[in-house]
């Protein structure tokens, strides 16, 4: 039975029993097994028994449920700090809903909170954090980033109210949406207000967003620094013309794949952004030559990179870039068909771009032998050049573009199959510019010569050598090569299948200066021989080494790689006949830095390596022990056990 506790004053309990008609005395629940029993303290005016049952009290809804929005609106601005305010919003959906309501600005703020100092909060935090939170709240330090089904206008309220006295939201991306419950411009007007400390916003395939958002987001957010759009179809150019007329400190603009989009947007960017450095436009069909012009023409911008990417533009945009654009240092130019070799040629001879210092060029059928000099004399301190798919540059054009500049660094070559390696050779020799870098990828125009080519002088610039998937890049080819560059530290022959043992020797044994980083993956015509000499010539020097896929590798590699050098610290050996042995020839080396190590697909290796493996794992910090077919679970999971610091892929 319960017990009842006397509320008379005396120690006595009363337990059980049933009360008399007489007694009038309440009887409260406190618990699930015990309740108290308050006699009278005056006679009961009214006969019966007076109790207060436990499903009536329970069944009450509080009070403050039945005020409207309004007044639940005057309460919560009132509330002390952010703690309670986000302990309030976790209440229900309805409380939530009016927090995020309202705006950061009209949070009450009493005149203690307002006048306290901020030393004396951050040293007494434990009776001011309150005051404090409210401090720095517009600092706007905070980044959210929300992908996919997370991407609710629920969401975004909650990101709201939470970040709003946390030191304020600065950076927001929103990458998708749900498909049932998208983030619409409801959300994106909850940010607005709860954050107007927002400097970075980007938008990504949020079809609900509309102009109705950014019209928000401009009237609260005018400290707004970088804008990026990809995907947004709902938004016109009365969204971003909003931004550029209430945002004056935008600085990074990208708009991708928003079709309703044009030149009037450009045009009001161009005229109310001053601070303007970095633009990104792809895919937008409504932007033309008028908007492209306006944003570049105009004399209140400060563009420093300029990428412009499948758009429908002429000759006139590329001539304009040519003529205003003295500020660009970065320029990407992709997809513009409608872009001639006039366009490109009045480019270069426009003189307006005497500060850039990388181009990238890309399937721009307007880039010829004849451009491709024009925009080398016109750019002086040009560092970086990419060329990617231009089907039209040959290797005369490639030379003329060599001799005419005196800064290059680096060259990329991509897909540009009417040169060979006769260009590539001559124009090495054959520049003045200090080349440190070459890059060749899918070049299939480069086949080893039947003749001998004549001598060239070296390239004693050139430090780093990629020549990747050029199937027709074979041991002639690279012996010249080695010939010519003497000063390589980082090689890079990824792909070449037609490359021996014979032609890779010579250029080992021409490097000078040591090579620090070698990429031989899926050669798969060397042998060990190859990496003996590397290991006698530059084990000194040698700090990364892959050779993945180059099968007729074996365990005699290994053990001249872990006696000759000490400096690796990242090894590829995966789908190599590699053994258990080659693993603990490896593990007693001088290697005393050695963080990578690939495994992958060399199903030789057994349960056998685990001693060396552990040994080894002292230093790693990465294990790939994937599809190593010999190695069971059980002895990757000791591995996991025992190598704490090293992440093991299985």
């Amino acid at each position: 039975m319960p017990a009842l506790v006397n509320y008379r004053g005396d120690d006595d309990f009363c337990y059980g029993g049933s009360f008399c008609s007489g007694d009038s005395g309440v009887m409260f629940s406190i618990g699930s097994h015990m309740e108290i029993y308050c006699p009278p303290r005056k006679r009961s005016r009214i006969s019966g028994p007076c109790i207060v049952g436990r499903n009536l009290l329970d069944d009450k809804r509080p009070s403050i449920d039945v005020l409207p929005d309004e007044c639940l609106f005057e309460i919560f601005r009132r509330l002390p700090g952010g703690r309670e305010r986000s302990t309030a919003a976790c209440v229900s959906k309805r409380w939530l809903t009016v927090l995020s309501g309202v705006r950061s600005s009209e949070f009450y703020r009493s005149k203690q909170l307002d006048t306290i100092n901020k030393d004396e909060a951050m040293n007494d935090v434990t009776e001011s954090v309150s005051a404090f939170e409210d401090i720095v709240e517009c600092d706007g330090y905070l980044t959210r980033c929300v992908e996919g089904k997370k991407a609710t206008d629920v969401r975004l309220a909650a990101i709201a109210v939470g970040t709003s006295s946390r030191g304020g939201l600065g950076k927001l991306s929103i990458r998708g949406s749900n498909s049932l419950r998208g983030v619409s411009n409801v959300g994106l007007s909850v940010i607005a207000r709860g954050c107007p400390s927002l400097r970075v916003l980007s938008l990504w395939n949020v079809p609900f967003i509309g102009d109705e958002g950014l019209f928000e987001i401009a009237r609260e957010c005018r400290s707004l620094e970088k804008l990026d759009l990809c995907q947004c179809p709902s938004i016109s150019d009365r969204g971003l013309v909003a931004i550029a007329e209430s945002c004056p400190n935008l600085t990074s603009l990208t708009i991708e794949s928003c079709p309703n989009i044009g030149n009037e947007s450009l045009q009001a960017i161009g005229k109310f952004c001053p601070k303007l450095q970095s633009i990104t436009i792809k895919d937008c069909a409504l932007i033309g030559d008028q908007g492209i012009a306006s944003l570049l023409s105009s004399a209140s911008t400060v563009l420093t990179k300029v990428k412009l990417q499948a758009l429908n533009i002429t000759d006139y945009s590329v001539a304009v870039i040519g003529h205003y654009g003295k500020a660009i240092t970065s320029l990407v130019l992709c997809g513009l068909q409608n872009v001639s070799q006039k366009g490109f040629w009045v480019m270069g001879n426009a003189e307006g771009l005497k500060t850039l210092s990388s181009l990238s060029i890309t399937s721009c059928r307007g880039i010829t032998d004849l451009s491709l000099e024009a925009v080398a004399r016109g750019c002086p301190n040009l560092k970086q050049m990419c060329l990617r798919k231009c089907c039209f540059v040959s290797d005369n054009g490639l030379v003329a573009f060599a001799k005419a500049t005196s800064s290059l660094e680096s060259l990329q070559l991509e897909e540009c199959n009417r040169i060979t390696q006769i260009g590539i050779l001559t124009a090495l020799s054959s520049s003045s510019a200090k080349v440190k870098s070459v890059s060749l990828v899918k070049c299939m125009g480069i086949k080893d010569l039947s003749t001998q080519f004549p001598t060239l002088s070296p390239c004693e610039s050139l430090r780093c050598l990629s020549i990747r998937s050029c199937p027709g890049f074979g041991s002639r080819s690279l012996a010249m090569v080695g010939k010519l560059c003497p000063q390589l530290h980082h090689l890079d022959l990824s792909g070449l299948c037609g490359i021996t043992d014979a032609g890779l020797l010579p250029l080992l044994e021409s490097c000078e200066t040591g090579l620090a980083k070698v990429n031989l993956s899926n050669c798969s015509n060397l042998t060990d021989e190859v990496v003996l000499a590397l290991a006698r010539l530059h084990g000194e020097t040698l700090e990364m080494l892959n050779l993945d896929g180059c099968r007729k590798i074996t365990n005699a590699s290994l053990v001249a790689l872990a006696e000759s050098c000490p400096l690796l610290n990242d090894l590829d050996i995966s789908k190599c006949s590699i053994t258990d042995s080659g693993v603990t020839a490896l593990s007693h080396g001088v290697q005393s830095n050695l963080q990578i190590l690939s495994l992958s697909g060399c199903s030789m290796v057994s349960n056998k390596s685990m001693p060396a493996l552990e040994n080894l794992g002292r230093t790693l910090l990465g294990l790939n022990l994937q599809h190593c077919n010999s190695i069971s679970s059980t002895t990757v999971e000791m591995l996991t056990g025992n190598l704490w610091r090293c992440d093991i892929l299985s």
